[in-house]
């Protein structure tokens, strides 16, 4: 698996959304000034802790130029509930006011060297990842952050202060697929 690098391009990726949509990464570079790519399923009590903030975020930024955009790699076989059908009950179910599309090829989640999630990337308008990691410092109490990684990586980022770093994710690990058996 190769892993994406600070301060490298992001894979380009064109992929299907909960919203009847292909969504392409070069499309979203025309338009906006930074990207934050979350690697995310339904399935993930972390996922879920998160969710409120991700919302908050997204709208917090996007009239700044900047967008998330969460993307579910997991295999299917082995959790059911990260399915393409049960990924659009879970848009509607949960509010989210950000795009969801599905990885199904795990090719975009590999090509970020994605293993959690939730596991954020941070791409500014060059295509370059800027930031790479945790949301913020408190992964099941939302009252107890002090830190908020990629709040501050955006803010430095729209400020223009290049490659802002990286944290390490905590959650649940991806679920990659299974070799077949011969």
């Amino acid at each position: 698996m190769t892993s994406a690098v600070i301060g490298h391009y992001a894979p380009d990726f064109e992929l299907p959304g909960t919203d009847g949509s292909v969504h392409h990464l070069a499309k979203y570079l025309q338009t906006f000034r930074a990207i934050g790519v979350v690697i995310m399923g339904n399935h993930c009590p972390y996922v879920q802790s998160y969710l409120d903030r991700l919302k908050c975020i997204q709208t917090e930024f996007f009239h700044q130029g900047v967008t998330l955009i969460g993307i579910n790699p997991n295999d299917d076989n082995q959790c059911p509930e990260d399915s393409f059908d049960a990924m659009k009950s879970f848009v509607i179910e949960h509010q989210l006011n950000f795009p969801y599309l599905r990885d199904v090829t795990q090719d975009v989640a590999q090509g970020f060297g994605a293993k959690w999630t939730p596991e954020v990337f941070l791409i500014d308008q060059a295509g370059l990842i800027r930031y790479g990691g945790a949301i913020d410092d408190s992964p099941q109490t939302p009252d107890a952050v002090t830190v908020r990684y990629l709040r501050d990586a955006i803010e430095q980022l729209l400020a223009g202060r290049g490659e802002v770093g990286s944290t390490t994710a905590v959650g649940c690990p991806v679920k990659w697929r299974q070799p077949q058996q011969q």
